[in-house]
């Protein structure tokens, strides 16, 4: 079963269908420019994170003094570490670095089938999937690993799809400033398809396009029949 979700828009009040295709959705630049974290905020300290897994445990009925699980607080803040380590990423600085020599190039660059996890900020429960990216250079191009680099600096943070979707398109129209942004992202909610509803295999699409995909309906078709296309 697929869910089809319509491409994000900012919280505004509604308007004429022709509007809302006439222009993109606005994100705060903090939200795809910079790290998240600030060096203002206090934070716990690792011990006080220990400590709220531990009273996790005793909530759910265990005993972490049982040997199984006396490890289990530290073993955790430590996946967290790990798993949400795009908040002390900067975006900005991975699409810093570009290459002159394209030979003229004009037609958009795509890839495909980037696989990501990222964790969802209502259930804090894993879904993951793939991200397709496409944008037409200006003279200049990126690394085609630093847009696999950044899908992941955004996804590991506590996100939604369809954010997570607006925050890639954002940073690449922002920084490298193309003719023009196309990003797809397909995926499967844990939090949808382990607990609640319990819908296994359900897919959840989001979309987001700017400059030529938004204006140029042909454009984005081709950029649609390339990522659905079988791979050789």
């Amino acid at each position: 079963m697929d869910t089809l979700i319509k491409t994000l828009r900012a919280n505004k009040p509604e308007t004429k269908p022709s509007e809302a295709t006439a222009r993109a959705a606005e994100l705060d630049p903090a939200e795809f420019l910079a790290a998240a974290v600030r060096a203002d905020r206090p934070r716990p300290s690792r011990a006080e994170a220990e400590a709220a897994v531990y009273t996790l445990l005793n909530y759910i009925g265990e005993d972490p003094t049982r040997e199984g699980l006396v490890d289990t607080p530290r073993r955790v803040v430590e996946a967290y570490d790990e798993l949400y380590q795009g908040y002390h990423q900067c975006p900005a600085e991975v699409l810093d670095r570009t290459f002159g020599e394209t030979a003229g190039y004009d037609d958009f660059v795509l890839i495909r089938d980037i696989e990501f996890t990222s964790q969802c900020e209502h259930h804090m429960m894993p879904f993951y999937g793939k991200a397709h990216i496409a944008y037409t250079p200006v003279e200049r191009v990126v690394g085609l690993s630093k847009l696999a680099r950044l899908t992941d600096i955004f996804a590991r943070r506590l996100q939604t799809q369809e954010h997570l979707t607006a925050q890639i398109a954002a940073a690449i129209d922002e920084v490298l400033k193309p003719r023009g942004v196309a990003v797809m992202i397909e995926a499967e909610h844990t939090c949808m398809s382990v607990r609640g509803v319990a819908k296994h295999g359900a897919v959840t699409f989001t979309s987001r396009f700017t400059g030529m995909f938004r204006d140029n309906p042909a454009e984005q078709s081709r950029f649609l029949s390339m990522v659905r296309s079988p791979q050789r």
